[in-house]
């Protein structure tokens, strides 16, 4: 074994819904407007945009419910989204091949520090401040696809203190999975481990300290969240 300078930091991983196994996680993807009404809400043309994509760290995902609320903004946001966790991936994979890279689903929140963000992009500066900050990847359990299928349509939601915020369904994503996993594969080498935030639909807004946020997508995991004053 090769010696480490410092102690190996923990590899970061998702709980399987009624198991005890866990699955690792590589490289955190999202893609970003991808459900019209929530591209619109934000100021852009859905029929004009093609697929783009970010990224959070590994390391920024909680599971734990507890979201600390970041330092440096006065403006966080939730956006729910589907998650798909990958086993297989490669090169320029073709559309047909796309699903069977897929290992499950699981219910994910894009918390967003929405002020950096906007001072970000008025600037032309990477996002990274407003989205890949610690703790803005809340996750639920994963279900593998072997129970749940491929999701293609069903509701999507997202309630804080009871009253929901945001409500859509999966059949309105702009670019559907499997088109997301081909663009993203002909950028990037996907690999086993791999998690792909899918886009969140309309309705996104601030969240307060006190603040008890959950959601849900038919046939997953639902997913709870506090906000807790900062750490």
């Amino acid at each position: 074994m090769t010696e480490t300078v410092i102690p190996p930091p923990a590899r970061p991983a998702l709980p399987v819904a009624g198991s005890e196994a866990v699955f690792p996680v590589r490289r955190v993807y999202c893609v970003g407007r991808n459900y019209a009404e929530h591209a619109r809400e934000m100021g852009h043309d859905p029929d004009r945009e093609p697929p783009f994509f970010f990224q959070k760290n590994p390391d920024d995902i909680v599971t734990d419910g507890r979201f600390p609320y970041p330092p440096g903004t006065g403006e966080v946001h939730f956006e729910i989204e589907l998650v798909a966790a990958l086993a297989a991936g490669g090169r320029d994979i073709a559309e047909a091949d796309a699903l069977a890279s897929v290992w499950g689903y699981g219910v994910g929140l894009d918390m967003t520090r929405r002020d950096l963000q906007g001072a970000a992009k008025k600037a032309g500066r990477p996002w990274e401040i407003g989205k890949a900050f610690d703790a803005s990847a809340p996750m639920s359990a994963l279900v593998p696809a072997s129970v749940v299928g491929h999701p293609a349509e069903g509701r999507i939601w997202l309630s804080v203190d009871g009253v929901t915020r945001q409500e859509g369904d999966l059949s309105q994503m702009i670019w559907p999975l499997r088109e997301i996993i081909v663009h993203l594969s002909h950028l990037f080498t996907l690999a086993p481990g791999d998690l792909i935030m899918t886009g969140t639909p309309a309705g996104v807004g601030p969240v307060s300290v006190g603040d008890t946020l959950t959601g849900g997508i038919d046939g997953l995991a639902p997913i709870s969240l506090h906000i807790g004053p900062a750490d």
